[in-house]
């Protein structure tokens, strides 16, 4: 055990459990050194309960356990942030993450998108391109992927910076329609990290 972590008075330490592809935060819970000796040992997190006063290896009864890729410590050394690959939904409640509920800022544009879907606006360029479907999305798509190409070429910075931010809003619609999330893209592209095995991708 690392002699150098600073262990509350309960001899519990908070663990910020982060996803490793999406860097998502996916929960907080303690850990006492019994569970990270665990943790290490397995490769897989424990924790310290603090309500039933035992130990508890997350995915023991739901199976959704949580694989370890790194545990680091904060510059105090009196917290751990720990990135695990997941196998299914962080929270009990099955959300993939156990902070969805926001009390405060501005919904990302993916979020605009979902809703704009559930909820038509007479008038909304969004609401027509639902609408209208794949087919009219994809249309799109290739055609502001024509115009990225037109400003590269011309070398134009600022044509470009407008033209592949067009581009994203209209992946994100197709991606909002096919049911595609934001940390799937993530994860897929971590997944393409250059490797010694594969140092040409």
């Amino acid at each position: 055990m690392n002699p150098e972590l600073k262990f509350d008075e309960k001899g519990l330490i908070p663990a910020v459990v982060q996803d490793f592809f999406t860097k998502k935060i996916l929960m907080v819970a303690y850990m006492n050194e019994e569970s990270l000796e665990i943790s290490m040992k397995e490769g897989r997190t424990c924790f310290f309960s603090r309500s039933r006063n035992s130990l508890w290896r997350k995915g023991e009864e739901s199976g959704n356990y949580q694989e370890i890729k790194a545990i680091r410590t904060d510059c105090d050394r009196d917290a751990l942030v720990i990135e695990v690959v997941k196998n299914g939904p962080a929270c009990h409640t099955g959300e993939d993450s156990c902070f969805f509920n926001k009390i405060s800022g501005e919904p990302d544009l993916y979020e605009l998108l979902l809703d704009r879907k559930k909820h038509p606006k007479e008038g909304s360029y969004t609401t027509y391109l639902f609408e209208k479907g794949p087919e009219k999305i994809l249309k799109k798509v290739g055609e502001e992927c024509t115009e990225v190409i037109i400003a590269g070429t011309k070398k134009d910075k600022e044509e470009a910076i407008y033209e592949i931010a067009d581009l994203a809003y209209h992946v994100l619609v197709l991606m909002a329609e096919l049911g595609i999330k934001p940390e799937d893209i993530a994860k897929e592209l971590a997944n393409r990290r250059v490797t010694s095995e594969n140092p040409g991708r």
